[in-house]
C-alpha cells in the first residue's frame, strides 16, 4: 500500500494526510504495510514533501515579499536542493489581510537559490506556485546579481509595478555558479508572460490587483520583456522565453527563472522523480492519492493526476481520497482514478469537514480499507 496525496489546503499537510491515511487503514487491516510518500506539485508544500522523502532541511533568513526579513526553507540531498519559492515570496509571508499586487517581490526566492548554490547543489528543483508577487522574476534576478535601474540610474522600485520605470537591465552580473547547476522549473501552470493568458490577468486577482492593476502588471511585465531582448546578454530570447508555456508561473518568476537557464517541467513530474515515486509504486499494490478538492484544476497537472498516471502506466490501482469531489467518476476513470471518497461522503457539513478533516479522513480511509483490502 503506498499513500502519496497532495496537502488538503487549508486543513492538512501532505504528511498529515498520509499519518490519518494509515491510522484509519490499520483499524481495518491492523498489520497491513503502508508506505507513506507525500508528495506535492512544485507550490506551497514540496520541500516538506521532500523533507518527509529523506531530504535535509535548511533554513536561511532572507526578504520577504514587502521587504521584512522572514526564515525560509530549503532542502537538500547528494547535490540537489529543492527550492520553494514560496517559502521566500508567498502569499502566507504577507500580514493577514495585506495584499500588495504591485509591491510585493521575489528577492528572497533568489536569496534562497543563492543558499542552495552556497550548499554546494548541483542540481536544483525549483518549485514555484503559491507566489504573493508579479514581477518576472526581477527580483529574484537582483538578488542574484542582476542590475535593474530607472533614467537617473537608480534601482527601480520592488515589485511588478516598478518595472514601469525600467530604462535597463544589466545580467552580466549574474552569479557565475548558475551555469555550472542543472536548474529545473517545476510548476503545473504553463501560462505566458503576458496576455490574456498571462501572469497579471490570469492570476492577479488572486494576489489582490485590480483590473487597473492588472493592466498595470500587464503592461510592465511587457516592457520588462522588451528591455531586456535590447540587451546583449538576453537579445531576442527574451520574446521566446516571454511566449513560452511556465513563463507566467508564479506571477512570472518563471520567466525570471528561464532567464537563468532553467528547463520547465511540470512539476509533479519533477517531484515524483525527486521523491523516488518509481521504486515506491513497483513496491505497492494499491495506490492512494488525492487532495483538497478533486476538481477540473485536479487534471491540469496537479498531484493526483501526476501520481494516478504514473500508477495506471505502470499497472496499478489507485483511488483518491480529498475534502470535496467535483468530478464525474467516468472522468475519474479517465484520469486513472478507479475511485474518489471525499470527506464530504462522511459528513456533509463543509466547514466541520475542514474544521475536522484529520478525524474524519481516518473513517474514510476505513471506508477504503474495507473495500479494497478486507
Amino acid at each position: 500500500m503506498l499513500v502519496a496525496a497532495d496537502k488538503f489546503k487549508g486543513s492538512l499537510t501532505a504528511v498529515e494526510v498520509a499519518e490519518r491515511v494509515t491510522a484509519g487503514l490499520r483499524r481495518v487491516v491492523p498489520d497491513l504495510a503502508v508506505e507513506a510518500l507525500p508528495v506535492a506539485d512544485g507550490g506551497d508544500g514540496t520541500v516538506a514533501a521532500a523533507v518527509a522523502a529523506g531530504f535535509e532541511r535548511r533554513e536561511v533568513r532572507v526578504v520577504g515579499p514587502l521587504g521584512d526579513e522572514v526564515t525560509a526553507a530549503y532542502a537538500l540531498r547528494e547535490g540537489t536542493a529543492v527550492v520553494e519559492m514560496a517559502e521566500a515570496s508567498g502569499l502566507q509571508r504577507l500580514p493577514e489581510g495585506v495584499l500588495a499586487p504591485l509591491t510585493s517581490s521575489t528577492y528572497g526566492s533568489g536569496e534562497l537559490l543563492r543558499a542552495a548554490l552556497d550548499a554546494g547543489a548541483r542540481t536544483i528543483v525549483f518549485g514555484v506556485g503559491g507566489s504573493a508577487t508579479t514581477d518576472g522574476g526581477a527580483g529574484m534576478l537582483s538578488a542574484l546579481g542582476a542590475r535593474f535601474l530607472d533614467g537617473a540610474g537608480e534601482p527601480v522600485a520592488p515589485g511588478g509595478g516598478g518595472l514601469a520605470d525600467l530604462v535597463s537591465a544589466d545580467l552580466s552580473g549574474l552569479d557565475p555558479r548558475l551555469s555550472d547547476v542543472e536548474l529545473v522549473l517545476a510548476s503545473d501552470v504553463d501560462n505566458p508572460l503576458t496576455g490574456p493568458k498571462g501572469a497579471p490577468a490570469v492570476y492577479g486577482p488572486q494576489k489582490g490587483a485590480s483590473p487597473q492593476d492588472v493592466e498595470t502588471l500587464d503592461t510592465a511585465l511587457g516592457h520588462f520583456a522588451k528591455v531586456l531582448e535590447g540587451t546583449e546578454t538576453v537579445g531576442a530570447r527574451a520574446a521566446e522565453y516571454a511566449a513560452s508555456p511556465g513563463a507566467g508561473a508564479a506571477g512570472g518568476i518563471g520567466f525570471g527563472a528561464m532567464l537563468l537557464g532553467a528547463r520547465f517541467r511540470p512539476g509533479i513530474e519533477v517531484m515524483l522523480d525527486v521523491l523516488g515515486f518509481a521504486p515506491a509504486l513497483e513496491r505497492a499494490d494499491l495506490v492512494i492519492t488525492g487532495e483538497g478538492s478533486l476538481d477540473e484544476q485536479t487534471l491540469h497537472g496537479k498531484a493526483p493526476a501526476g501520481v494516478a498516471s504514473a500508477a495506471r502506466a505502470a499497472g496499478k490501482e489507485v483511488v483518491a481520497v480529498c475534502g470535496r469531489l467535483a468530478l464525474a467518476p467516468e472522468v475519474l476513470g479517465r484520469a486513472g482514478i478507479r475511485r474518489a471518497y471525499p470527506l464530504t461522503d462522511v459528513e456533509p457539513d463543509v466547514a466541520k469537514c475542514i474544521a475536522d478533516a484529520g478525524p474524519i479522513l481516518e473513517r474514510v480511509a476505513e471506508r477504503i480499507a474495507r473495500d479494497f483490502l478486507a
